[in-house]
């Protein structure tokens, strides 16, 4: 039978689920086609960032996650080295430790709320390209292939992505690890730290709790490293742990055990007419710093919005090839940070080890490296372009500011529209132009603020008015023309009244 829906997302990850959610929520039609029978209950990643929190709260449903884990506010890492997280300029100043399936869980309960058709068991086998849709081949539960037709398609169907191959999309990239062994393990002894890893140069291990009384545990030993097709043995994960960590806690009673290899890998299109990448299949990359399940959740926030403009017709010109400029160098950049992390890391000869060790340390106590490197890792340092002579703010973060009457900023954000943010009695009655309440709401800051800003609805700022230092008066003359051409701009063309 053939369906005919606005949006088709392949893939029933954290990616494709925020992106259901925030599609269904804008009253775009769609259908989300995941080949597995249902939820799995194994977990690739456990750390969700600051960032990646931010975009959970102005969603509604951080605090549910924040629940189902553990809040760690020191990383620890090559030896002495400590990574302080209390400073995050965030709600959430810390790096959350829960199972990648309670993500899952949080956002396609969310996504079911708003709607979302989240299918599983129907498995995209190739898809074909027309100028004004795209059908997609599925199997379902081994009935016939059918038809399911769409305005777009968005990929976000992992490394091996069906997607990315039919668009015949390059991959390059490399191997950067292989080897890695992953268990589920009981521990007989408690680690001291939530989340506890160390890399010695010969062995890198990491451990992290389910919360259930599970643990999973990473091991590589640059002298043990056959294929990925050879068994591993509770032993040889154990020996691991004990060479880069001093113990194996005891480890017994694994209900599970892999192998899997690292790779850097990117595509050099997140675009492609009518379909889109996001997630691993645009970009994978090595666990250094538990950036992938972040970078890839943040792909599709970053998405959604646009996505759903092209779809209700009001997306102005270019608006969905923003997706790609902005994303890719952050993937990019995601790929180059986490390489550095591993390379380091997995550094060889003793010698070198104990320099690094005592270097690392000493550049955590120092101010600039650990802001930098926290903020990288938090993701609240991203940014994106901005046009030339724009205000400093422009393409920048937003924060979760107070709002008159007692709200957040963030919780202003949940509708998905844009925010037309300033000092109460800043914006006169009427100075938002006629035809834009169905996409922009208008909030008053809490606080002293001379500075007049257009929020995205992915808590960046589209625009800002206001002094750029002492000396810069911002007359409120030019207010009001920059703010039609901002609207112009990311929000199209006004409906009629």
């Amino acid at each position: 039978m053939n369906i005919d829906v606005d949006v088709v997302v392949v893939g029933a990850g954290p990616t494709g689920l925020l992106l259901a959610g925030d599609l269904a929520r804008a009253g775009v039609s769609g259908a989300v086609l995941e080949r597995r029978a249902g939820q799995s209950n194994l977990t690739r990643a456990f750390a969700v960032h600051a960032r990646t929190l931010e975009q959970l709260d102005a969603r509604g449903v951080a605090d549910e996650l924040v629940a189902t884990g553990t809040p760690e506010k020191t990383l620890r890492f090559l030896d002495r080295a400590q990574l302080r997280l209390p400073r995050l300029p965030s709600r959430f100043p810390y790096v959350l430790i829960t199972p990648q399936y309670e993500t899952e869980r949080v956002l396609e309960e969310r996504a079911r709320s708003l709607g979302a058709d989240i299918r599983y068991g129907a498995e995209v086998t190739g898809l074909a390209r027309f100028p004004d849709r795209v059908e997609v081949i599925v199997r379902s539960d081994g009935q016939p292939e059918h038809l399911v037709r769409a305005r777009y398609v968005v990929g976000a169907d992992g490394m091996h992505s069906t997607v990315r191959t039919a668009l015949g999309m390059p991959f390059p990239g490399r191997a950067v690890v292989r080897s890695v062994m992953l268990a589920d393990v009981r521990l007989a002894e408690a680690p001291p730290d939530t989340l506890t890893v160390n890399a010695t140069g010969h062995a890198f291990a990491l451990i992290a709790p389910f919360g259930d009384g599970w643990y999973r545990v990473i091991a590589w030993q640059r002298d043990n490293q056959p294929a990925e097709d050879t068994p591993v043995s509770l032993e040889e994960v154990a020996d691991g742990a004990r060479q880069a960590l001093g113990t194996d806690y005891g480890m017994h009673d694994p209900r599970w055990m892999s192998r899997f290899h690292s790779e850097e890998r990117q595509v050099p299109r997140y675009r492609d007419g009518r379909v889109l990448l996001a997630g691993d299949a645009a970009h994978v990359h090595s666990p250094a710093g538990g950036q992938g399940m972040n970078t890839s959740i943040q792909d599709a926030a970053n998405l959604g919005w646009k996505l759903a403009a092209a779809v209700n017709g009001w997306a102005p010109d270019g608006l969905l090839d923003t997706y790609h400029a902005e994303r890719h160098p952050v993937g990019r950049q995601v790929l180059r940070t986490s390489g550095a992390l591993l390379r380091v890391g997995l550094t060889g000869p003793p010698a070198i080890v104990a320099a690094r060790n005592i270097l690392a340390a000493a550049a955590t106590r120092t101010p600039f490296a650990p802001r930098f490197l926290a903020g990288a890792l938090s993701g609240l340092s991203i940014s994106y372009p901005a046009p030339r002579g724009a205000h400093p703010l422009t393409g920048r973060r937003v924060a979760d500011l107070p709002l008159t009457g007692g709200r957040r900023l963030y919780e202003a954000l949940r509708p998905g529209r844009f925010l037309l943010a300033s000092a109460p009695g800043a914006i006169p009655s009427g100075t938002l132009p006629a035809g834009y309440g169905d996409r922009v709401d208008t909030v008053e800051i809490a606080r002293p603020t001379r500075t007049v800003a257009l929020i995205r609805p992915d808590a960046y700022i589209a625009w800002a008015h206001g002094p750029r230092g002492a000396s810069d008066p911002a007359p409120d003359a030019d207010r009001a023309p920059q703010l039609i051409d901002a609207l112009a701009r990311w929000c199209g063309t006004p409906a009629p009244v």
